[in-house]
């Protein structure tokens, strides 16, 4: 007799979560990903700052499902689901399913000017760091031998839509990396010369935080040198700059971090979708009329009472639990688990050296502490021991000498935004 097949699209940390917990079940587990690896997203932001290299926060997904026996991967994109027949469909093939999860995540929203993309990058894989990194890093090249004022300081400012939690911590990210790691790398340009313009539509920082912290993380970017330009809304974005509503941002480099949608869930399975394009799932996070298909992670809206749970790891993660829980439930005759309850374990979001903002339940934590703890808990959370020890030595070193050490300028795509250098000539 055939075992049941779960299939799981998406191996982030819903569907990652989803399948290790399946692990030893009466069913074969089928995992498909476009990517042949799992990323840890909190620290992608250090990848596009040249904190950290991009092997030390991803994983293969062969390594880490490898152990698992009832477990096998597919490097696949998928391009549709038919929830009657239970299948689902890739370029090359197509699996029919038993049980479906689907994980996959959310991109970019450009709120209706998809435009804009080229000229602000966001930030949601591998590809888009090193992106990133070689767009902020030509810039302090292209300055250095820039010999017009102007255009030297359209190439030291950078403009990074979204206070959210991405765009904070890339924001004091780049303020340091520019008044301190590659303050010795440069003759012609000086620290003060570079520009971080944090851009937010709304009234405060880090909305979702209580407001002593989004205060907090307010002056301690202004003290790192962020300009931070409050119920301020972006009207037009191009190579040259910044359109906000009552001015004009002139900057070669600018990142996104405002909004996300959500994948094409909604419309592979032809289900209620909410503004941002999440599935509106039931209370135990499957489709309405599909009992076995369920929808997890930034994928799914549900909510348990306070409004949509946000897009977080630790709810993608119990939610990948839950179904996993689920799943097994049935397979074995027994009775569903109770509805889904999210445990929030709080949030957490660093501005710079020694400055964080953290939240779990009544405590509120802030300064050094709070970094401390941010540090330990995005340590403790990576995949794989040696992972966990080189981003330790790596912050640690980097902690002492204000060096980053992944500062290499990388890729085809790097010609593409080259630009014509003066001659150099001998004196």
């Amino acid at each position: 007799m055939t075992a049941p097949r779960v299939v799981i699209i998406g191996a982030g940390f819903g569907g990652l979560s989803a399948a290790k917990a399946l692990a030893g079940a009466p069913a074969e587990v089928v995992v498909i990903d476009r990517s042949n690896h799992h990323l840890f997203q909190p620290l992608l932001y250090q990848v596009a700052t040249a904190g950290l290299a991009p092997t030390q926060i991803a994983s293969p997904i062969r390594s880490i499902l490898g152990p698992q026996a009832n477990a096998r991967v597919v490097l696949g994109e998928v391009t549709g689901v038919d929830v009657d027949s239970r299948t689902v469909s890739l370029a090359d093939r197509s699996l029919v399913y038993d049980h479906l999860i689907i994980a996959t995540g959310a991109a970019h929203s450009y709120f209706g000017h998809d435009g804009w993309a080229q000229v602000a990058p966001g930030l949601k894989s591998l590809d888009d760091a090193l992106d990133m990194r070689r767009r902020i890093l030509l810039a302090f090249e292209r300055a250095e031998v820039e010999p017009d004022p102007a255009e030297r300081e359209r190439l030291l400012t950078f403009v990074i839509i979204g206070a959210g939690p991405t765009g904070v911590e890339l924001a004091g990210a780049i303020a340091e990396l520019a008044r301190r790691a590659l303050a010795r790398d440069f003759r012609a340009i000086r620290r003060s010369m570079a520009k971080v313009e944090l851009v937010e539509a709304g009234p405060r920082v880090l909305p979702s935080f209580p407001a002593p912290l989004s205060a907090y993380a307010h002056r301690t970017l202004t003290r790192l040198g962020v300009d931070v330009r409050l119920g301020k809304a972006v009207s037009g974005c191009d190579a040259d700059g910044v359109t906000l509503s009552d001015e004009r941002i002139a900057a070669r480099t600018i990142l996104w971090a405002a909004g996300v949608l959500a994948s094409p869930a909604a419309a592979w399975t032809q289900a209620e979708a909410d503004r941002a394009g999440r599935v509106v799932v039931t209370p135990r996070l499957t489709l309405q009329g599909h009992d076995e298909v369920f929808v997890i992670g930034d994928a799914a809206h549900i909510d348990t009472g306070g409004g949509p749970l946000p897009g977080l790891a630790p709810v993608a993660k119990q939610q990948g639990a839950y179904a996993a829980a689920a799943i097994r439930r049935r397979l074995v005759g027994a009775e569903p688990p109770p509805r889904f309850r999210y445990r929030n374990a709080g949030s957490l979001a660093t501005i710079g050296r020694q400055a964080a903002v953290v939240t779990i339940g009544r405590l509120r934590l802030t300064g050094v502490l709070a970094w401390v703890l941010w540090s330990v808990t995005h340590i403790y959370f990576l995949i794989g021991f040696r992972n966990r020890i080189a981003v330790t030595l790596d912050w640690a070193w980097a902690y002492a000498t204000f060096e980053r050490g992944a500062r290499l300028i990388t890729g085809a795509g790097s010609a593409t935004i080259r630009p014509q250098l003066p001659r150099l000539t001998a004196k």
